[in-house]
């Protein structure tokens, strides 16, 4: 039972209905402002397409109109929240305006998305936090103090082209991490010291070929959440990520459904991505008679393997 937008009681009873009800997603890391981009630059490496300032992301965001990328970021969001997500944790680009425009974005919008400014210490005071590049882009340490004294979320990249911005990613004693890629030992070694939690883009990292993230080590060590990473190069589907993630990699279909929910929500400082008594309802229902999901022996399995958009019938937020 629900009321006024809490889970307050949960009964086991019996039922004719084949819905299939789990915590709406949370899609722990995109860039949404490429939306305008989709499938720009095939073949292009990672440096050619999304490194600041002449990577071809940055040089189409510059090219754009402030309409036409809220446009664009609307229109992503509104097909995130289609496909079951209800938080997006979002490294936006352009400062103070950036911010400003992802909030008109979704002002018409029930999907709330979790805001980390970027490039500068302003961006950072009227969002949710501070979304860093990388530490071989800069010295994060500013940014890093500001944020920690303000009480907001501190996200880095990570690990994703190589091992060289690992130590001093970790050095800055972040809320969380994204992609780690290409840890050496030291640094599984740090990350399970501090458990400090990992995004991982799984679908991104083959697009840009920047290789496989050890995703079972990683999770030994330390709670992993999924994100679709750019717009510009891959749908912002936690379907699509979870199925990926689930056939590519040895874990079971409940770590990869906690990955997508719960951890996710975690990493946001959200209380929810569980069906429990007590907390939000934020709640995806599925359609368990579609002609996808019909016929399933393992629910969970077929959940986080197999179904999408259509099996969709109703997100509440």
């Amino acid at each position: 039972m629900i009321d006024d937008g809490e889970i307050v009681s949960i009964e086991e009873t019996e039922t004719t209905s084949d819905a299939i009800v789990l915590p709406a997603f949370v899609n722990a890391h995109t860039h949404l402002g490429d939306s305008i981009a989709k499938e720009a630059g095939g073949g292009l490496s990672l440096e050619e397409l999304v490194a600041p300032p002449d990577g071809l992301k940055h040089r189409l965001l510059g090219a754009a109109s402030r309409d036409d990328l809220v446009d664009g970021m609307r229109r992503s969001l509104q097909f995130m929240q289609s496909t079951g997500t209800g938080t997006t944790i979002e490294f936006r680009e352009g400062g103070v305006e950036g911010v400003e425009m992802l909030r008109d974005a979704a002002g018409n919008v029930d999907l709330e998305p979790v805001i980390l400014g970027r490039e500068t210490v302003d961006a950072m005071e009227i969002a949710d936090g501070f979304g860093a590049s990388g530490a071989n882009d800069a010295d994060f340490d500013r940014e890093r103090t500001a944020t920690a004294e303000a009480g907001k979320l501190f996200g880095i990249h990570a690990g994703e082209v190589d091992e060289s911005d690992i130590n001093a990613a970790l050095d800055l004693d972040p809320d969380f991490v994204v992609h780690m890629v290409h840890p050496e030992p030291v640094h599984l070694e740090r990350i399970d010291d501090s458990e400090v939690p990992i995004v991982v883009c799984p679908r991104s990292n083959v697009v840009t070929d920047v290789g496989r993230p050890p995703i079972e080590e990683l999770a030994a060590r330390t709670s992993l959440a999924l994100g679709t990473d750019n717009v510009m190069t891959n749908s912002p589907s936690m379907f699509r990520e979870m199925a990926f993630t689930a056939k590519l990699f040895d874990l079971p279909a409940r770590e990869v459904l906690r990955m997508a929910t719960l951890n996710g929500a975690k990493i946001a400082g959200l209380d929810r991505g569980v069906v429990e008594e007590g907390r939000p309802a934020k709640l995806l229902v599925l359609d368990g008679d579609s002609d996808n999901l019909a016929g399933a022996q393992d629910v969970v399995r077929a959940v986080v393997r197999r179904a999408g958009q259509g099996d969709v019938k109703r997100l509440v937020l």
